[in-house]
């Protein structure tokens, strides 16, 4: 990814990461660590 580090684009980031995991895609392990779930 080619943006700048900025608080704004960490959020975004978060709040997308979050998002999968509220759909399954992704499981959250620890708060602030994401994994894709083992089939």
């Amino acid at each position: 990814m080619d943006l700048a580090v900025a608080p704004n684009n960490i959020n975004n980031v978060r709040l997308k990461l979050k998002r999968l995991a509220g759909r399954g895609i992704l499981t959250e392990t620890e708060p602030g660590l994401f994994t894709q779930p083992r089939p």
